[in-house]
């Protein structure tokens, strides 16, 4: 069984940094690539950051060089660094792990930012 569990979520106030992780289990994530989504409140969830099995990370571009995106294949880790949260950033923050045929989501953790 696959399992993606999100942690490193929480409150934080505008300005402050959080560090997510995603521990997976039932996969090896060096076979993926890894992702994080987010999904503000009466919004559609987007792509914030992925990084390839081969470690090239892309960004979206409301990220503007805050967030960093890393692997730790040893721990079967993915981590999301986040640096200068701004309160639109506040959403449920998802890990996603893709390869040809298999696509899999973790259940979420939230992180809010207060001005």
């Amino acid at each position: 069984q696959v399992q993606l569990v999100e942690s490193g979520g929480g409150l934080v106030q505008a300005g402050g940094s959080l560090r997510l992780s995603c521990a997976a289990s039932g996969i090896i994530i060096s076979a993926y690539t890894m992702a994080w989504y987010r999904q503000a409140p009466g919004k559609q969830r987007e792509l914030v950051a992925q990084i390839t099995a081969g470690s090239s990370p892309n960004y979206a571009a409301f990220v503007n060089s805050r967030f960093t995106i890393s692997r730790d294949n040893a721990k079967n880790t993915v981590i999301l660094q986040m640096n200068s949260l701004k309160s639109e950033d506040t959403a449920v923050y998802y890990c996603y792990a893709r390869r040809i045929g298999f696509t899999y989501w973790g259940q979420g953790t939230q992180v809010t930012v207060s001005s």
